[in-house]
């Protein structure tokens, strides 16, 4: 990756951001497969960790301030890692020990207060441990943390070498 400076790298990592919230509302409005609250979130950190890589290949930092770009991606990644981690955990409980369904989040977010909100979507719900979509037998939230830790690395990387 030495052949990309670190303005093109930070736009590479945005416009994967980019690509992959095509592919999440692809998935939604074409294929039908309508995201839970978990996977709100998900979005969530990919659209969080594609537009800091925008702003810091808008700013083009440099020392200092490219590592501090870094880990505010980073602290996003996993952030948004941290969730997909959490649903495929919910996925591989046994049936027995899934937690119910729930309201949807339209309906929590207008009807509770936000640390209720949070509460109820982090404990998971039933449809959540729901697997309605696998790529080579793994389901969506493993990939979007795949995907999460890619950005992560690359955001590190970006940060801490000698700039071209």
């Amino acid at each position: 990756m030495n052949f990309m400076t670190r303005r093109q790298l930070y736009g590479v990592i945005a416009v994967m951001c980019a690509a992959a919230m095509g592919y999440a509302l692809y998935a939604q409005y074409v294929l039908e497969l309508e995201p839970c609250p978990l996977c709100i979130f998900q979005r969530i950190g990919v659209i969080a960790v594609g537009s800091l890589a925008l702003l810091a290949a808008i700013f083009n930092p440099q020392r200092l301030a490219a590592k501090l770009w870094s880990l505010l991606i980073a602290v996003a990644a996993v952030a948004g890692g941290s969730v997909s981690a959490w649903q495929v955990y919910l996925q591989h409980l046994p049936p027995e020990q899934v937690p119910a369904c729930g309201p949807g989040l339209d309906f929590m977010l207008e009807t509770l207060p936000m640390t209720q909100v949070l509460e109820k979507v982090f404990k998971g719900s039933g449809e959540c441990a729901q697997i309605d979509w696998t790529f080579l037998g793994q389901s969506m939230p493993f990939w979007v943390g795949a995907f999460l830790l890619l950005t992560l690395l690359l955001a590190l990387y970006n940060g801490w070498r000698q700039a071209r």
